[in-house]
C-alpha cells in the first residue's frame, strides 16, 4: 500500500466550509484509492501550522510522496519550503469548483500554477494533479503522483515567420520598440511575499527596450488619495455613474476611497510620466486605506495606462505591448479553471478589466471584493471575440516570451468579477499541461485581435525565444 504524507494548504479569506468539505473529499478519494494517508487532515493556514504538519509526517515514519493538497489559493512560500525538505517524491493536487456565477471560492488552480512557477525557478521537479475528487480514473492519477519527477525539458524556440507576413510583422514590432523607447512603469509598493510570478529585472528591461522603473509607496500613494480635492472625486464619480449599474448599492464611504485611489494613480502616473503602473493592489489597500483597488486600476486601464496588479511589472510592460499593437486597452488575468468536458478555460480576475472589453449585451456593475468585502469593483463578462495571450515571462530563470490564441465565447458568468470563458486553439488540457510544465507565471495578458505574428517579430528582435502555447 503507498502511504502519502499529505499537507492540505489554504487561506481563511477564501470559502473554508466549502474548503473543509473539498479537503474532505480529497481525503475520502484517496482511501478509495487504497492510499494511506499520515498526518494531520486540518487545513494549514499559515507557516507554523505547516511546519507543525510536515513535522508531524516526518515522525510518522517512511512515505512514498508528500502531496500538497491545494484547496485554496496561497502563496508560494511554505510550498518552495516543503519541497526543499522533501527527501521523497513531491506532487501537488488542486481541487477544482463549479462555475456558478458566485464567489470565487478556492481559486485552487491559481494556486498550483503559482507553485509551480516557484518550484521551476527553484529548479524543483514535481508531479502535479488538477482534478475533482470524483473524477473517473482519479485513482490510478493518483497513485502515479508517486512515481518520480523529472523537469521536463522546455518546448520555448526561435520564432519562425512565414514570407508571407513577415514585412507586415516586422513593422508592428518595429513600432511596439518605438512606442517602448524611453518608456517608464511606475511600481506603486511592492510586490506580495511568496510571488516569485512578479518579480522583475530592471536591467533587463533597460536592455530589451530602454525601458525605465520608478518606485512610490503605498503610503504615498494613500496620502495622495486623501488630498485629493473633493471636488474631483465628485467628478470622477459622475463619470463612473453613467457607465456603471449599481454605484448607490455599495459602501459610500469605501466608495469615495477608491475614486481617491483612481485620482491618485493619475497623478502619480503624470509626475513620473509612466507609461505603465504595477500596484501592490492587497493587503494593505484594504487593511490600512480601506477599499478595493481593481475598479481603480480598471479605470486605469481604460485610460490605456495598463495597470498590472500585485505589483506585476513584467505583466505591466506585456499589456503595453498588446495595447500598442490592438490600439484598444489591454487586461491581465489569472487562468482560474480548465474544464476538459466542454474544452473550455475561464480567464478571471477580481475586477479591473477595461470597460470597453464588456460584453455589449450586459451591463457592467459596481461590485465588492468578494474576499475583502470592499468596493470598488467592475463585474462583467468580457465580449465574446478572438483574442490574443501573452507574456514576458522569466519562467525557470530564462527569459522568454510566452504567447497564445484563444476565442472568447459567450457563456453565462463564470464567476463574480471579470471573466471570460475562452476556448484556446489547442485543447484546453494541453494548454494547461504546457503552463505547470514551464513553469509559467500565473498572470497573463490579453488583448483582442490576433497579433502573434508582430509578437513573434518582436521576440526576434530581441533574440529571445518564443513559447507557444496554442
Amino acid at each position: 500500500m503507498l502511504t502519502f504524507g499529505v499537507a492540505a494548504l489554504a487561506r481563511p479569506t477564501f470559502d473554508v466550509p466549502f474548503a473543509e468539505e473539498t479537503k474532505n473529499r480529497a481525503f475520502a478519494a484517496l482511501e478509495a484509492a487504497g492510499i494511506r494517508t499520515v498526518g494531520t487532515r486540518e487545513l494549514l493556514f499559515d507557516r507554523d501550522a505547516a511546519e507543525r504538519a510536515i513535522a508531524n509526517i516526518a515522525a510518522s515514519g517512511p512515505i512514498d510522496l508528500l502531496l500538497i493538497l491545494q484547496v485554496t489559493f496561497t502563496d508560494a512560500t511554505m510550498t518552495v519550503k516543503l519541497a526543499k525538505e522533501a527527501t521523497t517524491p513531491l506532487a501537488i493536487w488542486a481541487l477544482p469548483e463549479p462555475r456558478i456565477g458566485g464567489r470565487l471560492r478556492l481559486n485552487a488552480y491559481c494556486g498550483l500554477n503559482l507553485a509551480a512557477h516557484a518550484l521551476g525557478r527553484a529548479g524543483v521537479a514535481h508531479g502535479s494533479l488538477y482534478a475533482d475528487p470524483s473524477a473517473p480514473g482519479l485513482a490510478e492519477s493518483l497513485r502515479a503522483l508517486s512515481r518520480s519527477h523529472a523537469l521536463p525539458k522546455s518546448t520555448a524556440a526561435d520564432a519562425k515567420l512565414s514570407a508571407s507576413v513577415r514585412g507586415e510583422a516586422e513593422r508592428a514590432a518595429d513600432r511596439v520598440l518605438g512606442a517602448l523607447a524611453d518608456s517608464r512603469i511606475t511600481v506603486v509598493g511592492k510586490h506580495p511575499d511568496g510571488f516569485d510570478t512578479c518579480e522583475f529585472d530592471p536591467d533587463l528591461l533597460a536592455r530589451l527596450a530602454n525601458i525605465k522603473v520608478d518606485h512610490v509607496t503605498l503610503g504615498n500613494l494613500f496620502d495622495r488619495a486623501r488630498s485629493t480635492d473633493a471636488n474631483r472625486v465628485a467628478a470622477v464619480k459622475d463619470r463612473a455613474e453613467a457607465q456603471v449599474a449599481g454605484l448607490g448599492e455599495v459602501d459610500a464611504e469605501q466608495l469615495d476611497r477608491s475614486f481617491r485611489v483612481f485620482c491618485a494613480l493619475e497623478d502619480v502616473q503624470r509626475d513620473t510620466g509612466a507609461r505603465g503602473l504595477a500596484v501592490r493592489c492587497w493587503p494593505e489597500m484594504f487593511t490600512e486605506y480601506g477599499c478595493a483597488a481593481c475598479g481603480p486600476m480598471a479605470m486605469m486601464n481604460q485610460k490605456k495606462v495598463p495597470s498590472a496588479c500585485e505589483a506585476d511589472v513584467n505583466g505591466s510592460v506585456t499589456q503595453l505591448i498588446l495595447q500598442e499593437l490592438a490600439g484598444e486597452p489591454a487586461w491581465m488575468a489569472d487562468l482560474v479553471d480548465i474544464t476538459s468536458s466542454d474544452d473550455t478555460a475561464v480567464l478571471w480576475h477580481c475586477g479591473l478589466a477595461p470597460i470597453s472589453m464588456c460584453d455589449p449585451e450586459v451591463k457592467p456593475e459596481a461590485t465588492i471584493h468578494t474576499n475583502r468585502r470592499m468596493p470598488l469593483l467592475h463585474q462583467f463578462p468580457i465580449k465574446p471575440g478572438r483574442i490574443t495571450l501573452a507574456r514576458l515571462s522569466r519562467s525557470r530563470n530564462s527569459l522568454k516570451l510566452v504567447l497564445a490564441g484563444a476565442e472568447v465565447i459567450r457563456a453565462p458568468m463564470a464567476f463574480t468579477g471579470c471573466s471570460g470563458t475562452v476556448r484556446f486553439d489547442k485543447p484546453a488540457e494541453e494548454v494547461s499541461s504546457r503552463i505547470l510544465d514551464e513553469a509559467l507565471e500565473h498572470h497573463f495578458a490579453l488583448a483582442y485581435g490576433d497579433h502573434r505574428d508582430a509578437l513573434r517579430a518582436l521576440a526576434l528582435r530581441w533574440g529571445i525565444p518564443v513559447l507557444e502555447l496554442a
